[in-house]
């Protein structure tokens, strides 16, 4: 549907909130999601935490690897939301519709390694993330060409909004690389203060996964499992949704204790909505998220703290049109 059509429409309709359901062109570039996307093992995520010193000179964090279960419903479209509005001359009405797209994404673990090795990592079946939040489609009066965004909220004591932009490619679309080393820190693998990404770099984290080709998870390029994945499928079409705090008026908020410790000051998020090939369309999702923490002063010279990358990769089916509504 056009972008003027849709306006229109929702300027000629009351407001509306039902079950979201795919194919909805009012939902534009979300138009794929609503339902349950499920996968198992294929969810990765790495994060360096604060973690006491155990003796005089030894590291002062963690570095923790997931592999995990996901289950991520998109349930509830509230269409025609009215962001009310005037000209410069308060003489005209400039209303903004807004669609949104209720989701709730609920992670377990199924493998867990940390270095240097603590006793609070937990284990296989852990529930280790919860998250409700929406996702926003701006039907008109879009500014920079920011058309999507992303309202999260995590449970550790974290609210953002991510401001993005949606496009769409013939086939597969590119996954870009990513450096998932500390920023502010001498970046050579030598460094003894990155002795756990120099370790899982020479030895990647496999998980559960026995298969004796599977390469692994390797925090220094932690995108090349994404690469993997789209190996050998034939992918028609995808829809690509960029989302990142740090652009226009997009943020994260956090409690008092995160700021001190371990302050998420950013996220960057990309997902890749993928039409399957096929008599019969199917959906895939995948997504790269980076979560910026930064803790403990940089060792470069430069003021401020080290920004370490927390980084989770995933790549999800849809297993049902129907969303899962509690």
């Amino acid at each position: 549907m056009p972008a003027e059509e849709r306006f229109l429409r929702f300027q000629a309709m009351e407001r509306a909130i039902t079950v979201a359901e795919p194919g909805d062109n009012d939902l534009g570039p979300l138009k794929n999601l609503p339902g349950k996307w499920e996968s198992k093992g294929h969810g990765w995520n790495m994060i360096a935490l604060p973690f006491a010193r155990t003796q005089p000179g030894a590291l002062d964090y963690r570095l923790l690897l997931n592999q995990y279960d996901e289950t991520l419903n998109f349930t509830l479209v509230d269409k025609a939301v009215p962001n009310r509005g005037v000209d410069d001359t308060h003489n005209q009405q400039t209303d903004q519709f807004v669609v949104t797209l209720d989701y709730e994404q609920v992670i377990h673990q199924v493998a867990v390694t940390d270095r240097p090795q603590s006793n609070v990592s937990g284990a296989p079946g852990l529930a280790i993330h919860h998250e409700p939040g929406l996702f926003l489609n701006m039907a008109n009066l879009i500014t920079d060409g920011i058309d999507v965004a992303r309202l999260a909220s995590i449970p550790h004591g974290d609210s953002a909004l991510a401001l993005g932009t949606s496009s769409e490619v013939n086939g597969v679309a590119q996954i870009p690389s990513v450096n998932g080393l500390p920023v502010g820190v001498n970046q050579d693998l030598s460094n003894p203060y990155l002795e756990p990404y120099q370790h899982f770099h020479a030895n990647p984290f496999v998980g559960t996964v026995s298969a004796p080709d599977f390469q692994g998870f390797d925090p220094t390029a932690p995108h090349l499992l994404l690469t993997l994945a789209n190996q050998g499928v034939n992918i028609e079409a995808t829809t690509i949704l960029q989302m990142d705090t740090t652009i226009s008026s997009g943020g994260i908020s956090n409690i008092p204790f995160i700021v001190k410790q371990a302050n998420a000051a950013a996220m960057k998020a990309t997902f890749w909505i993928q039409k399957l090939g096929g008599d019969t369309p199917t959906f895939r999702l995948q997504y790269l998220q980076i979560v910026e923490l930064e803790f403990f002063p940089r060792r470069d010279g430069l003021p401020g703290r080290i920004i370490w990358p927390h980084v989770s990769i995933n790549t999800l089916n849809k297993i049902s049109d129907t969303p899962d509504v509690a």
